[in-house]
């Protein structure tokens, strides 16, 4: 389990995180949601050590990452899989290679092992048969997927993903979402997502946290959303006439 402690973060004396304190629970999709500037981007960052935090304790199974020795950060990122907004791959690599970029840096396998786990991943996000095509020779989407087989390579305890569906048209941001929640649900990982994206919430929001102006000020499920009397939250999720229908639907 990934908890947060207390958690401060201020940029030239503007103080963007207000001790923050939550949970991510394992095995599930964790969604942070919230404005643009709320704070939910620096929160991400501070969990997986691209930010220290001013003040605060960010605990992985009750280790606290922000005093580890850089030995012992090294080892905690290495249970890490990361999904960045633009997928980042290389261009000047093959998917394939793309896929095996973490293995060649972190793993003990031989070539060929890595190869294999690589066309492994590939297959396991349907991209068999793309593995000597270059990214910009495949589709957005394609990428996509191509950089979640990527972040899963090293078959990491923690997967973070920051505004997966980014780009993406509805149709292969559902694509995207369901991948995600069935590789969390197969590997038992812990899977925290950094979303605007409404729809990924009501689909894959097993644990919600709710960000405005560096506070936490809502957690709960989707189910729980459509209940919720927090009037900051109703304004941010029913912003839409399609979610607010929803809502009185279920009222």
């Amino acid at each position: 389990m990934i908890e947060l402690r207390n958690i401060h973060k201020s940029f030239e004396g503007r103080e963007v995180l207000k001790g923050i304190n939550a949970e991510f629970q394992d095995g599930k999709t964790n969604l942070i949601i919230g404005q643009s500037g709320s704070g939910k981007t620096v929160l991400i960052k501070n969990i997986v050590g691209l930010l220290t935090p001013d003040e605060g304790e960010v605990l992985y199974d009750g280790r606290d990452f922000v005093k580890m020795t850089t030995r012992e950060r090294v080892m905690v990122r290495r249970e890490m899989g990361m999904l960045f907004q633009s997928a980042a791959l290389f261009d000047s690599m093959t998917v394939l290679e793309n896929v095996m970029f973490p293995l060649d840096m972190f793993s003990d396998m031989n070539r060929l092992e890595r190869e294999k786990r690589a066309c492994f991943c590939l297959e396991r996000v349907n991209l068999k048969g793309a593995e000597f095509k270059m990214p910009g020779e495949i589709s957005g989407g394609m990428q996509k997927r191509a950089a979640i087989a990527r972040a899963i390579a090293l078959n990491p305890k923690y997967l973070f993903c920051d505004e997966p569906n980014s780009g993406l048209d509805p149709k292969t941001s559902l694509v995207i979402d369901d991948l995600i929640h069935s590789i969390t649900e197969e590997y038992d990982m812990t899977t925290i997502i950094n979303t605007h994206d409404m729809n990924s919430v009501m689909a894959i929001g097993e644990h919600i946290i709710y960000i405005y102006d560096g506070n936490l000020e809502w957690t709960g499920t989707k189910d729980e959303i459509m209940t919720s009397t927090n009037e900051r939250l109703n304004s941010f999720i029913f912003a839409s006439d399609l979610f607010r229908k929803v809502k009185e639907a279920n009222m």
